[in-house]
């Protein structure tokens, strides 16, 4: 497994245990607060082997704030990777390593003597049909133009935005290929990170959300982003999850952070969750993976409902479908327990 392997499983591992222990935590405070009491009709002293007992629970309604754990490193905003679109000797380099450029810039030239007696002939031809020849061929000749210009144009290197010269491979005399990487440009005023959500918490993601991250780099500070953008398309990861690449955009960044500089952080939900809590022992599992309940009505009888639930711990479960409102009953077995095991 590859290191960016290694840090997606690391992080995917890290927000499951923030949201177990978010919800887990709300969970003590709501079995408190509302009274989470389990019915019991008390043991005799005597109890005989494989006792019965029946228990009774409500369904109760938990809110929380969701927080989504986040890792990754940061990445300038943009990068330029200026390759030669023509081949020849170098007859100028016109930066250096950490000067500063702006967009339209010159960084460096190719020998262009071809180029330029190939421009030159094409606008002589231009001016002899301009004095006598067809309207046809001055057409031609004015498509040749342009194409001949733009072969001259690619003997140059421009920048493609405000920048630094991160790295210059490249010195005059040295002969290059169309198509060799010779200067790299960054834009460093900003930052940006690609981040892995798991498609659980991707419900919570939305553009403008902040998110706090910290460095190792400067530990004394939490720095703020915003994701800048959402992917119309997940993945799916050798470990069987679907995700999606979110990015995350730091408009200022301090001091002492560069590219490559590794993070972690948090991104906390705008809204709100609520979810229903069962008993997890309240669950009967049937064959192929089914899950039921039985609710207590009104005259005394019970019905079965078909549920869908995640256990958060605790001896307690999400209900994340099911034909079950907040005050419903729960009725279901459970054997007493004999020497330490449970009959």
């Amino acid at each position: 497994m590859d290191d960016k392997a290694l840090l997606n499983e690391r992080d995917r591992k890290r927000r499951r245990r923030r949201r177990r222990a978010i919800l887990i935590a709300a969970i003590a405070v709501v079995a408190v607060s509302a009274g989470i009491v389990l019915l019991l009709s008390a043991p005799e002293k005597d109890v005989p082997e494989a006792a019965v007992s029946m228990r009774e629970a409500k369904v109760v309604s938990n809110t929380y704030t969701q927080i989504i754990d986040l890792s990754g490193y940061v990445e300038p905003y943009d990068t330029q990777e200026t390759k030669f679109r023509s081949t020849g000797a170098v007859t100028g380099v016109y930066v250096s390593e950490g000067d500063h450029v702006s967009q339209g810039d010159l960084l460096a030239s190719i020998d262009s003597t071809s180029q330029l007696a190939a421009l030159q002939e094409i606008r002589d031809q231009i001016e002899e049909a301009e004095l006598s020849g067809s309207k046809r061929t001055l057409e031609l000749l004015k498509l040749q133009e342009t194409s001949a210009e733009n072969a001259l144009d690619y003997t140059n290197l421009y920048a493609a935005f405000d920048g630094e010269v991160a790295s210059v491979d490249v010195s005059e005399n040295d002969y290059f290929e169309a198509g060799d990487s010779v200067i790299t440009i960054v834009d460093r005023s900003r930052l940006k990170a690609t981040v892995e959500i798991d498609e659980i918490d991707m419900q919570y993601v939305r553009l403008g959300q902040k998110a706090e991250l910290v460095f190792e780099s400067r530990p004394d500070i939490v720095v703020e982003a915003v994701v800048s953008y959402i992917p119309m398309l997940g993945r799916y990861t050798d470990q069987g999850i679907g995700v999606a690449d979110v990015e995350l955009l730091i408009e200022d960044p301090p001091e002492g952070i560069m590219p490559g500089f590794t993070f972690e952080g948090t991104l906390e939900a705008e809204e709100e969750v609520s979810m229903l809590l069962i008993p997890q022992n309240a669950i009967t599992r049937g064959r192929g993976g089914s899950q039921t309940v039985d609710v207590r009505q009104e005259d005394g009888s019970t019905r079965t409902v078909s549920v869908r639930t995640e256990y958060l711990g605790e001896g307690l479960a999400e209900l994340l479908s099911g034909d079950i409102e907040e005050g419903d009953t729960l009725v279901y077995e459970t054997r007493s327990q004999l020497g330490g095991f449970m009959r």
